[in-house]
């Protein structure tokens, strides 16, 4: 990354998508080598665990609908089901955090034309993905706490404005709002899995920290994630449509189409968490934050040590102009 502060702050969202390009393009070496072995291990997984969930779920229906089986052995399927998608999630997860805790550090030591290799990045992994953990838990938390509170209002609504011309208006209102209060929550929690990375905050911290970057830049953030979204959400559709549905009606086809899918669920993985990090490079520059790169390259080198110093008092690479020097 060759770009001032001055220019990273002007950055918009076609800017930070192009910058974005550039850096794989120009780093394809590491970025090859973190895809082959992190990123597309993640993007298989969870593909062929939608076919394996919905394998199962077609067994369990079928079970229910036949009258000589007993409940015991519906009870002892969907326990299995529910088994299945615990342990799916949590290799997901932990594939998903590596990767993420793998191309956040690549990027960044780009950026601080830090020397990185393969290797080097391999086993700085391990010690940062456990700070990542401890921010999706939160984010989990905070998705619950807010979901909860939502299924709260909605029921109201059923209750008291459901059946008027008016009531159906304030639905839509509050539909709308959810999604935005969802958006925005994920948004802060990209932000802050790459905060656990980069300072010495992790978990609520790094949210709270996150939601005050955010500002100003919040169009560019919103609009990259509904970009990832739709790329996702597209390849969701494809996949479903013509591997999990057609599977058995032409399998070659749906080979094919699987492994299409791959192929571009693959880059989408990898360019969203490079687009994550580079958000965050830009909303520092645009509070005009000192982005200090001596500092930002001592912090990554902590890494490679025996420890990780994780209670220190100021951010080692990134703090904010005193107001003395404004």
């Amino acid at each position: 990354m060759d770009r001032e502060q001055e220019q990273l702050q002007s950055l918009g969202f076609f800017g930070t998508i192009k910058e974005s390009f550039k850096i794989i393009f120009l780093w394809k070496q590491i970025f090859t080598h973190i895809t082959l072995t992190l990123i597309l291990p993640l993007s298989v997984f969870y593909l062929v665990q939608i076919e394996i969930s919905d394998l199962l779920s077609s067994k369990v229906s079928n079970t229910s609908n036949n009258n000589n089986t007993t409940r015991h052995h519906l009870a002892i399927d969907s326990t299995f089901i529910v088994i299945f998608k615990i342990v799916d999630l949590v290799f997901y997860l932990i594939l998903y955090l590596l990767s993420t805790a793998a191309v956040v550090y690549t990027v960044a030591c780009i950026y601080t034309a830090k020397q990185t290799t393969y290797k080097k990045v391999m086993k700085i992994v391990p010690k940062v993905w456990k700070r990542l953990l401890v921010t999706f838990l939160w984010s989990v938390l905070i998705f619950f706490v807010y979901n909860v509170v939502a299924v709260g209002v909605f029921a109201l609504w059923i209750v008291l404005l459901s059946d008027t011309v008016a009531g159906v208006v304030v639905g839509v209102v509050i539909l709308i709002l959810y999604l935005v209060g969802l958006v925005y929550i994920s948004v802060i929690w990209q932000l802050a899995s790459v905060v656990s990375v980069l300072e010495d905050k992790y978990g609520l911290k790094a949210m709270k920290k996150s939601r005050v970057l955010i500002k100003g830049k919040m169009g560019v953030a919103v609009l990259t994630f509904i970009l990832f979204v739709l790329c996702f959400g597209g390849i969701d559709f494809i996949f479903e449509r013509y591997v999990v549905i057609e599977w058995s009606r032409n399998l070659l086809i749906s080979i094919l189409v699987a492994i299409g899918c791959v192929v571009l669920l693959v880059p989408v993985n990898l360019l969203s968490l490079v687009v994550a990090t580079i958000i965050y490079f830009v909303c520092k520059s645009y509070h005009h934050e000192n982005i200090d790169k001596s500092s930002l390259s001592d912090h990554l080198e902590e890494y490679l040590g025996d420890y990780v110093r994780l209670n220190r008092s100021k951010d080692v690479q990134l703090e904010q102009q005193s107001d003395s020097r404004v």
